[in-house]
């Protein structure tokens, strides 16, 4: 069975972007999904002083074995002032001193969700532009405008976004199941 790992960018308890990262999961079959809390992961802000006093901490060491294991990434990044959330850039970043192919060469359908009109369209432009050199395969992106107006009671209720998401998973779902090696 594949393993998904998801990974919503936020530490928000009441995370939007969360929310998202699950209704998109269901919409797979036969997958195990592998769910990422970044809570889960408290770490020092990165730093190379750190890093040569005390090395790579124990948790980003478990996380980059995760990672190892996942056969493809859904990431739904949240959005603060135009670019990630400060968690989840100190993950990369750490993730990065021990292997700077981070994605694995994976395939990752990336997506952000946002209160405002744009959906996090900053964040997603940003993060397509950069996670390649990072090893991710980005299959699609995905941005939900207005979460509040158009996802109520755990789904998207919009029906043109609701065929696109579905539509952008059914892609992901094959390169997932037919990989060209």
């Amino acid at each position: 069975m594949k393993k998904i790992i998801t990974i919503a960018g936020s530490n928000s308890q009441k995370s939007i972007n969360n929310s998202l990262i699950t209704y998109t999961a269901n919409l797979l079959e036969k997958v195990e999904i592998i769910s990422i809390d970044l809570n889960d992961y408290v770490l020092p802000i990165y730093g190379a002083d750190f890093e040569t006093e005390n090395g790579i901490p124990t948790a980003v060491k478990r996380l980059d074995e995760l990672f190892d294991t996942a056969d493809g990434f859904i990431v739904s990044l949240a959005e603060h002032n135009g670019s990630y959330a400060a968690v989840f850039k100190n993950i990369i970043d750490w993730l990065s001193r021990v292997n700077m192919k981070i994605w694995r060469e994976k395939p990752m359908l990336l997506m952000a969700t946002s209160p405002g009109g744009r959906g996090g369209e900053s964040v997603l432009q940003s993060a397509s532009a950069y996670f390649p050199f990072m090893g991710a395969s980005i299959t699609d992106t995905f941005s939900l405008p207005s979460f509040y107006d158009n996802f109520n009671c755990g789904e998207i209720n919009d029906e043109s976004l609701k065929a696109e998401i579905q539509s952008k998973v059914n892609k992901f779902q094959t390169i997932i199941n037919f990989p060209k090696y």
